[in-house]
């Protein structure tokens, strides 16, 4: 047998592997051997922005991670259902965000560049 120490991810595991003679099946496994944690972990994710004083009610909100390629509506613009507001570029494809139902534009809560995840909110509609 041979152990190793992976990093998968930021992850460490140690791993032991059993070698086999002549390609024989391998034995089944009693349990999977123990994940054990070494050195420092990843440091946990920013928390969101607070939503700006006035924001509207309705959220627009992302539906893929990816870089805000383009900003189609101004605060204060009417919108109709299924309008373009922001359009995302996620893997190297443009991806309108909509807004959800009609409503005037309450704030933009973006900007061309902002890296974002999916389900962060990029607008709010009144």
């Amino acid at each position: 047998m041979k152990n190793y120490t992976i990093t998968v991810n930021g992850n460490v595991y140690d791993v032991t592997v059993e070698e086999n003679a002549g390609g024989a099946a391998p034995a089944p496994a009693a349990a999977p051997a123990p994940k054990a944690p070494a050195g420092p972990k990843a440091a946990p994710a920013p928390k969101p922005a607070a939503k700006p004083a006035g924001a509207g009610a309705i959220q627009v909100k992302a539906g893929a991670a990816g870089k805000v390629f383009k900003i189609e509506a101004n605060v204060g613009q009417n919108v109709k259902r299924g309008d373009a507001v922001v359009i995302i570029e996620a893997m190297k494809m443009e991806i309108p965000v909509v807004a959800p139902e009609d409503g005037t534009v309450a704030s933009i809560d973006v900007a061309v560049g902002d890296a974002i995840e999916a389900g962060a909110v990029l607008a709010t509609l009144n």
